[in-house]
């Protein structure tokens, strides 16, 4: 790697090539792929493509699928396997090294929590992570449209619930106002929101909020933090990992300012079976993820997909991956062959080998690789030995996490639980004011009829008061007199005469009116 010409040392050798394979750190953010089928290595090169991007101080986040990223805290083990690696493919000053770690986990369980709001996640990535038709997808819009209208902030799921609640008890209205709310769509998300609540997702749905800054830190010797996200558990909801993932990108893409083309990127993203962000999605949400991931490259970000199939990523996504790792692909069956024959076409083709088979043979650790040359134009495919890691490989023992995790830079920030006053506190006050104010209303008009019967009995018992009022002409009156509910609700009405006020009333009538 040259000052004027930084690049990551991805390997070399191989049975076609010797010359070193590159990745340019000033295409770095033109995203990536790392694929191949299970135990072919994906794993090793993203930790190693990881290592290189850190020594280069570019801050990396990458999720842990399967727990076995976390000895990147540690220094590697030397074995001579991998010091011949080194040498086969000229790798200089080949040394085991940690890496600057930080540790995170959805669930507050292997590392620091990762939280997000309600609001910020918004109603279409929620939508996503319930699976909702259209109309329930509706509802949700309209929640959060009446939440901003309102000055009632959904942080958490309490709040969402709180929403939903309100939806329905003032349906009338709000369907004129807003469109069609249904009690069916209603019942069917606060059901869902009970599965994503079994999930673990009320850890997530809090505060306080991940601030993103975190995730793009550098140490105090100039390298880029490697934030590792313990995805082990996550990944038994793949729905709620992918919309996680859908999440930081977007956030990431609304925050960032435009840098245009930098020397290196300002973060790299992977995200292990990338797959699980496009099955069964949506179009909407397949041009969400195709947007960004064109657009925020200019933000100086980078995405590298891992998966098992180069298939497995829409072709409008992968049309935008411009560095290229593809491990061992199996051809056992005729639709894998098919999937081999499209994974060797997007590659620029090499005279010396047929592409097709070498991603069908090439051995663990080897990969036919392809990265970005000059003025961004795709480098001809080559069979590569991919450098070993510098790190430990595999997991980290829990008492070594837990030291990693108090000398942190984000020790204590996330760890403490905050519950702000929101739209289900909110609410539950208004509630509770216009209970108060229909007990004291209701209480007036028992007093009042208390006193027509103290009327109505001393008239009745005291000989010489007149069997009847003196015939004074009365103000017309219709023929069916008010009774003291009707009485209470007019005057109710009369108290609470804003829209949200008399909706609440008409919860706390609604059994005395009907009851008639």
């Amino acid at each position: 790697m040259s000052d004027s010409d930084p690049a990551v040392f991805v390997g070399g050798g191989g049975e076609s090539q010797t010359e070193p394979q590159l990745l340019r750190l000033g295409y770095g953010n033109r995203h990536g792929l790392i694929a191949g089928a299970t135990g072919t290595g994906k794993t090793i090169t993203m930790q190693i493509l990881t290592e290189e991007f850190s020594n280069a101080g570019v801050p990396v986040f990458l999720t842990d699928i399967k727990g076995d990223c976390g000895g990147m805290a540690l220094p590697g083990t030397p074995r001579g396997g991998l010091e011949r690696r080194a040498e086969a493919i000229g790798m200089e000053g080949y040394s085991y090294r940690e890496s600057p770690v930080i540790f995170w986990d959805f669930f507050g369980e292997h590392g620091h929590p990762v939280r997000a709001t309600v609001a910020e996640v918004g109603p279409l990535l929620l939508s996503r992570m319930l699976d909702l038709t259209e109309a329930q997808e509706g509802v949700i819009n309209v929640a959060f449209r009446i939440s901003d209208d309102e000055g009632l902030p959904i942080l958490d799921l309490k709040d969402l619930r709180a929403m939903l609640n309100f939806l329905g008890e003032n349906q009338r209205e709000i369907s004129l106002a807003y469109g069609n709310v249904s009690t069916q769509s209603i019942g069917a998300i606060q059901r869902k929101l009970l599965v994503l609540e079994n999930q673990g997702a009320v850890q997530f749905f809090s505060e306080p909020a991940l601030e993103l800054s975190d995730f793009m830190r550098t140490a105090p010797d100039g390298r880029g933090y490697v934030s590792i996200l313990h995805a082990e558990r996550l990944m038994r909801t793949p729905q709620l990992y992918a919309t996680f993932l859908l999440w930081l990108l977007s956030q990431l893409f609304e925050e960032l300012p435009e840098i245009g083309n930098p020397d290196k990127p300002k973060l790299v993203f992977f995200f292990d079976e990338a797959h699980l962000l496009f099955n069964n999605a949506p179009r909407a949400l397949v041009e969400k993820v195709e947007r960004v991931a064109r657009l925020i490259r200019s933000k100086g970000v980078g995405v590298y997909f891992v998966t098992q199939n180069p298939d497995d990523v829409p072709d409008s996504v992968l049309g935008q991956l411009g560095n290229r790792v593809q491990h061992a692909l199996r051809a056992f069956t005729a639709r894998d062959q098919q999937a081999l024959r499209r994974a060797a076409q997007t590659y620029r083709p090499n005279p010396r080998f047929d592409i097709g088979d070498a991603i069908r043979d090439v051995g663990v650790g080897e990969a036919v690789t392809s990265f970005l040359e000059d003025r961004g134009n795709p480098g001809m495919a080559e069979r590569t030995l991919i450098r070993p890691p510098s790190s430990a490989m595999g997991p980290i023992e829990d008492g070594q996490r837990q030291m990693l995790m108090l000398r942190s830079p984000v020790a204590g920030k996330y760890e403490t639980l905050i519950d702000s006053d929101s739209a289900h506190e909110m609410l539950a006050r208004r509630a509770e004011e216009a209970a108060r104010e229909a007990e004291a209303a209701l209480k007036a008009v028992e007093v009042e009829a208390e006193r027509e019967r103290e009327f109505k009995a001393a008239r009745r018992y005291e000989p010489s008061m007149p069997r009847s009022r003196p015939a004074a002409k009365a103000p017309a009156r219709s023929s069916r007199r008010d009774t003291p509910v009707d009485a209470f609700a007019k005057s109710m009405a009369r108290q609470l005469g804003s829209r949200t006020g008399q909706a609440l009333v008409r919860g706390v009538l609604g059994g005395l009116l009907r009851g008639r």
